[in-house]
């Protein structure tokens, strides 16, 4: 029986999942529009989802991806997929899964999922330092986790909630936000001008 979360087993040469059109019965291509969140052998990042079947996945990434790695893809918390890349060209790539899955169920899950309260974006976990512009001066952060739109920190002070700041990241990237919440040397951020997906395709730009 196909099943929406997958365990690691050696995966046999796919077909093309490129492919945009579906097709009928296991092989059935829905296109997909989210972002995942990819594991792979020392790093992680968020990725966009094009499409899926029950026999795989196609990604859009533009950092450098070899055919034949592992990758583990988190499309929320609760469903992960695991499976291989067997093609890579033009910023995509095609994933293989180690197991089909029921790919209609697992889409009616991250549905039922994103419509809960308390739903957030996918998460990318880093430990790294960040500065905090304010009209008071600047002020050292260090970040424990980062998405388009929000970022967690701990910080040896207080933000008061609702403080607009300047967060500014490894490589001068600069972005405006507000302290969401603040409580006991931790806090979180709301980006009002979110991040670029391709800033957040790997975590080691961000790494000091």
């Amino acid at each position: 029986m196909k099943k929406p979360l997958l365990s690691t087993t050696s995966p046999e040469p796919a077909a093309d999942l490129g492919a945009e059109t579906d097709r009928r019965g296991s092989d059935r291509y829905r296109t997909v529009w989210r972002i995942a969140k990819v594991k792979r052998d020392g790093d992680v990042g968020l990725w966009r989802v094009r499409n899926m079947s029950d026999r795989g996945m196609m990604l859009a990434a533009d950092v450098p991806i070899t055919v034949g790695e592992p990758l583990e893809i988190a499309l929320s918390d609760a469903v992960i997929v695991r499976g291989r890349v067997v093609w890579s060209e033009g910023g995509r790539c095609g994933v293989e899964f180690d197991e089909e899955v029921d790919v209609a169920a697992v889409l009616k899950q991250l549905a039922s999922e994103q419509r809960a309260s308390g739903y957030r974006q996918p998460r990318l976990p880093v430990h790294t330092r960040a500065e905090l512009v304010t009209d008071e001066g600047t002020s050292a952060i260090e970040l424990v986790d980062l998405s388009q739109s929000g970022a967690g920190y701990v910080h040896d002070g207080h933000l008061e909630v609702g403080k607009e700041v300047e967060l500014v990241l490894a490589g001068g990237i600069r972005r405006k936000a507000i302290v969401r919440w603040s409580k006991a040397g931790r806090g979180g951020l709301w980006l009002t001008q979110p991040l670029d997906r391709a800033d957040l395709e790997s975590i080691r730009r961000f790494q000091n």
